[in-house]
């Protein structure tokens, strides 16, 4: 990689977290008795953010509570482990320090919260390598939108052709990629079913950090 701009993902691609968000719904909602959840409700809320999930929670089961306090539950359900044991893929630290001798301004976007993000990154150890760290939450949309690349490419003062985008989602991927940004595909086990498309997709594909590190 070559971009003297990078936006890291962050659950999925530099922390080990897909499996926590994959039970964080179905935790929520038996938490609040629903006993038949259904594999559409879970595939559909796998782009949308945290109060867009919260949003059709009450949609479809009928919730008395508004999507913000619904989606601050939730969060809470999260914070324990981003806190506490959520780690990070093995040789990230290594890729960052070499992104970061190359004099490379990097930055995090992400659908999780940014209180959360700061609390994973920091006990990680790797938080000062980041400019700074943008949930989608501010922008008010998921990564099926543009717009959080979009803002975190205007407060890196650079134009989108410039940025590397690092992606374990297929759909996160190809946003960023018919935006301009040049794209590069994080192995994860999460995004087995999709990698094939995922790395055809990609300007460039990471298998593991630590032999990307290496070559950088």
């Amino acid at each position: 990689m070559d971009k003297r701009f990078a936006i890291f993902d962050m659950d999925g691609t530099l922390v080990d977290s897909m499996v926590y968000w994959k039970h964080l719904a179905t935790e929520f909602l038996e938490s609040k008795g629903v006993q038949t959840i259904s594999t559409g409700i879970l595939e559909r809320i796998k782009p949308m953010t945290m109060t867009e999930s919260a949003a059709l929670f009450i949609e479809e089961y009928g919730f008395r509570d508004t999507a913000e306090r619904i989606a601050a539950e939730m969060n809470t359900m999260m914070d324990e482990h981003y806190r506490k044991d959520i780690p990070l893929k093995q040789g990230v630290p290594a890729y960052l320090e070499a992104l970061h001798k190359k004099g490379v301004v990097m930055c995090v976007a992400s659908a999780t919260a940014e209180e959360l993000m700061a609390a994973c990154l920091t006990r990680l150890g790797v938080a000062h390598y980041f400019s700074f760290l943008l949930s989608c939450e501010t922008v008010g949309t998921g990564k099926n939108h543009p717009d959080v690349y979009l803002e975190a490419a205007k407060r890196l003062a650079a134009q989108p052709e410039d940025i590397a985008v690092f992606e374990d989602a297929l759909y996160a991927a190809n946003t960023a990629k018919q935006a301009d940004f040049y794209t590069v595909a994080v192995r994860d086990d999460s995004n087995q079913p999709h990698w094939e498309n995922l790395t055809a997709l990609a300007d460039e594909v990471i298998l593991d950090w630590q032999t990307a590190a290496q070559a950088l």
